[in-house]
This record gives C-alpha cells, structure tokens and sequence, in this order.
C-alpha cells in the first residue's frame, strides 16, 4: 500500500496479513511479491503511477479519471500501445451497474430501432469545499461522457454547455447547475442536467429515446414508503447508495481478468477519449460556444470497442 500520509496507511492496512505500507508509490510497486496494480489517488497522480507500472508490465486498475488533461492521457495511449498489449483498466464504474448493463444489452440488441437521444441526470446533495464550475464536467459529467460513448458505441464529437442562473443553494462564484449537450459522429445528440447541489439527494438517471421507442434507467434504486393517506420514496444520499453494487463488480471483474492473465473492460483508450471530451467541455463552459472534440488517431490496438 503507498499513500503520502504514512500513518494514515498503516492504519488503513491494520490487520490484513501481508500488507508493507509505502509513501512512495514507485517502492510499493517494487514490493516482494506484487502482482498487479490498483490506482486510487487522485487524478493528478495517475500519470506517474501507469508509467511506472507500464515499466514493470505490471496490470493496472486505475480510477477515473485515467489522467485529468487530453495532452497526459495521450501519453499514457502511447506508453501502452508501444508495449502492443493492453494492461490497464480503466475505473468506469458505470459499465458495470447493472442497470446500465441492461440499458446497454437492449440498445445492442437493436429492438428499439438507431438511438437518437440520451437525456441524462446527474444530482448531488451538496459539492465539496474546492469544487470548481470546470469540475462540473470533468469530474461529474466525465461519468455521462463515458457512459454515452459505451452506450452508443460512438464518439463524441462537440460540446455545448448552457449556464441557467446558479442556484442559491449553491456555493458563491460556482455555475451550478449547467446543461450540458454532446453531439456524437453519427448524428445522435446527448444532454446532460448536471446539479451537485439539489439540497435534496443523489440521482444520476439515463433514457434512451430510440426510432421505435424509449427507457429509461435510475428510478428503481430506492424504497417506496406507503403509509395512511399516501406514499414517498426514499432518495439516495451519496454515489456508494446507488453504486455499491457497481464497485464491487469493477473490482471483481479486474481481479478474475487478471487471475486469467486477461485484460477487459474500459481501456485507456476510453480514458483518453473521456479527457480530451472534458477539456472540450470545460472551454465550452468558458466561452459560451460550441466546441469541437479534438481525438488523435486511435491506434490499432484499441480498434475494438471496448465492452
């Protein structure tokens, strides 16, 4: 385990047989005995630790995003396609939730006709002392812009962001919230409602408006309570409510792939594609207009979608 505070990480490590507790992460890697890789820092770190990890063809789970900025997520492209093999796992969550999942199967399956739109929500109770109106969208929506890019099987190709009035329950100087609108290479068109301070709970929800029809997802992860005189739902508080489940899929599925010596999931091809639509997205909010995804060529090793 390496973690820059070390008294933090032992307790965190406390009990569990085995463990040698690191503040740096290149000597932890170096450990007797490690295998593979989890990443878990935050964004700013990753480049390093994926190199370093690279360098020791070492697997790696990496949690979003894979690195913050276009120009470093590259490189990590580039690192790992001249290696001609992949290694990393990229910390989408949402691929793995199962009603994502379900979402994904039935627009696969083609019975509901092309996909023309997504109408997605994403609400927080409250946003983090620090929290920018650029991380709106590269921490927030980043999850919409994956999850839309899996779930059509397509790019994302310009950003619009629209800024209605902030809301009052929002902190002082934060453009909260905003509404966000993707356009993908083959004509169809993605919003997103992003609020991270409703006041109220935590709600992401997704509905697919296809030729032949609709669904949608996220209304079903709550508890209805009926008593006299009439009924409510209980409303998530936090993203570990509503995507427990999702996690520990995510982490599951890394560790079986790489006991079979396999590499699955979204790959940092998926990750570089979510940082380069971010940017895009961020220069959009500040500008006012409408912005052009910049992609570099996608080497061949990624020719394959990932599922």
């Amino acid at each position: 385990m390496a973690d820059p505070d070390a008294e933090r990480a032992a307790s965190a490590a406390a009990g569990l047989d085995g463990v040698s507790v690191h503040t740096d992460p290149v000597a932890a890697l170096d450990a007797p005995g490690v295998a593979a890789v989890l990443i878990a820092s935050p964004g700013p770190a990753h480049e390093e630790a994926l190199l370093a990890a690279f360098a020791r063809r070492l697997p790696v789970l990496c949690e979003k995003p894979m690195v913050p900025d276009s120009a470093g997520a590259l490189r990590i492209v580039e690192a790992e396609a001249a290696l001609g093999r992949r290694l990393a796992q990229i910390g989408f969550m949402r691929r793995y939730d199962a009603q994502y999942r379900r979402l994904k199967a039935l627009l696969d399956g083609g019975g509901l006709g092309r996909p023309l739109m997504l109408h997605c929500t994403h609400r927080n109770v409250s946003s983090p002392v620090g929290f920018t109106s650029a991380m709106l969208i590269n921490s927030s929506v980043s999850h919409e812009i994956d999850a839309a890019r899996w779930l059509l099987g397509q790019e994302l190709t310009a950003v619009t962001v629209l800024r209605p009035t902030p809301s009052s329950g929002a902190p002082e100087g934060l453009l909260d919230p905003q509404f966000v609108l993707f356009e993908t290479e083959r004509g169809a068109l993605v919003d997103v409602e992003v609020f991270v301070n409703s006041g109220f709970g935590y709600q992401v929800r997704c509905e697919a408006v296809c030729e032949a029809g609709s669904a949608r997802i996220g209304d079903e992860h709550t508890m209805v309570v009926t008593t006299r005189g009439g009924a409510r739902k209980e409303v998530a508080q936090d993203y570990l409510v509503r995507f427990a489940d999702a996690y520990d899929r995510e982490v599951q599925a890394w560790v079986d792939a790489t006991r079979r010596g396999e590499v699955t999931g979204p790959d940092v091809w998926d990750g570089y594609a979510a940082s380069a639509v971010a940017e895009a997205g961020v220069r959009a909010l500040r500008t006012g207009g409408r912005v052009a995804v910049d992609l570099a060529p996608r080497p061949d090793l990624y020719a394959t979608a990932s599922r």
